[in-house]
């Protein structure tokens, strides 16, 4: 197919819009890469003239093509990016940080929504095409962090794709009304209810745990339960989860996020565990966040469980640290987890891409015909190379548009090889 030629589908005719020529792809080709409306049209060898007449082309120059990272844990409402340096006010205790939040958010002078699109256009400098957040609800603030970051989801409808977890961050049972809220925010537009301790929060596992699954089965949407519990308080809280998840028919639809529990265990503790989950098809995000058990991501793996990764906290009220590259935080992760060889790096690699797309509900993904024209670029010869060395993005695709270049989100997103507009 010439790069001029038309892709036909079922009802619909669409020229080829532009071209990415001289791409190297994960698999080692060189390739031409045709978009259309959006998508990847054709992938071509890149000994065939690049362009056809008057298509646009972009020629990569041999530059490493990546799909869309995903990052499968972030807090969009808690993000103190775009604001001067705030210093971190609370004591090293989940429940001083909890009520940390209450004190600083509120009284920002960014609100939710211009704090959230920072953190979106700063995870897609980075070469991120979907993300999923948690939104704290709760008593205090209601539902106006989740229409905080639904603005800002739409805001930037054209550089990612959000998907938003409604997340009890103050506990639920102790909490009584929280739950009225959690539905209601998922009427609202979230797309998974949250959880979090139900031992160690709320001293009511089975309140939590019956509460948060009968929205998400009334409802139909999925779970994704923080999971901070140690040793075998943080088991049985996995086995009761997947109990659920099986009982209710939600296999492929539940995550535990940390599950720090299962990486400080006994080996025979965390394999039962693992075929647990793997069984009621149970996933687990993993953020490798120092002071914390790392779980075992290649039993887990081995076992069936899909993990994968994300990056939790971005200069936020809970840490100072992060720069919303998820890339560098596989590497990170991989690094924990003491992979070497480059099968091995491919595993941390598959974290924030095949694997998390699976776990998000993800069903297009990866640079193949037919998919959303969601990629980046570096300067490296092969994937583990990106990965060791996560290097700067030079550009980065969303929907066949480009919408950053060297590691700054554009103002609008710009034709390839037809200039490029301005951007912050």
């Amino acid at each position: 197919m010439s790069a001029s030629a038309v892709i036909q589908g079922d009802n619909a005719v669409t020229a080829i819009e532009s071209v990415l020529a001289n791409a190297l792809l994960p698999d080692g080709r060189r390739a031409h890469v045709d978009l259309a409306g959006g998508r990847v049209a054709a992938i071509r060898a890149a000994a065939e003239p690049a362009g056809g007449t008057g298509v646009p082309v972009l020629d990569l120059a041999g530059a490493l093509l990546l799909p869309g990272l995903c990052d499968g844990h972030l807090h969009l409402d808690k993000t103190l990016l775009g604001l001067p340096w705030v210093p971190h006010q609370a004591e090293p205790n989940r429940m001083s940080r909890i009520e940390t939040d209450k004190k600083v958010l509120p009284n920002l002078p960014l609100k939710t929504a211009e704090r959230a699109v920072n953190l979106i256009r700063r995870c897609v400098a980075q070469g991120s095409a979907h993300l999923r957040t948690h939104v704290d609800i709760d008593l205090e603030s209601g539902l106006s962090k989740l229409e905080g970051v639904l603005e800002a989801r739409a805001r930037c409808a054209e550089f990612a794709t959000v998907q938003i977890v409604a997340f009890p961050q103050s506990g639920v049972m102790r909490r009584p009304g929280t739950l009225a809220l959690l539905d209601a925010a998922v009427g609202a537009g979230a797309a998974l209810v949250g959880g979090i301790d139900p031992l160690e929060i709320d001293r009511d596992p089975k309140g939590q745990l019956d509460g948060i699954f009968a929205i998400a089965e009334r409802r139909g949407v999925g779970l994704d339960i923080h999971l901070h519990e140690p040793g075998d308080m943080g088991l049985f809280n996995v086995q009761e989860i997947c109990a659920r998840t099986r009982a209710a028919g939600l296999q492929g639809k539940v995550t535990i996020s940390h599950g720090f529990c299962l990486g400080d265990v006994p080996e025979r503790k965390a394999r039962a565990a693992a075929e647990a989950m793997a069984a009621a098809g149970v996933a687990l995000v993993t953020h490798g966040a120092a002071g914390w058990a790392l779980p075992p991501i290649a039993m887990l793996r081995q076992a069936g469980v899909t993990v994968f990764a994300g990056n939790d906290d971005i200069r936020d009220t809970w840490s100072p640290y992060g720069t919303g590259d998820v890339l560098a935080r596989a590497a990170l992760i991989g690094w924990r987890a003491d992979f070497r060889r480059d099968d091995e790096v491919m595993i941390a690699y598959d974290l924030v891409t095949d694997a998390a797309a699976r776990a998000m509900g993800i069903a297009e993904y990866g640079i193949k015909v037919g998919a959303p024209a969601n990629f980046f670029t570096v300067a490296a010869d092969c994937v583990p190379e990106a990965v060791a060395g996560h290097p700067p993005r030079q550009l980065v695709f969303h929907r066949g548009r480009i919408v950053a270049e060297d590691g700054a989100a554009l103002d609008r997103p710009a034709v390839p090889g037809a200039g490029r507009a301005g951007r912050n």
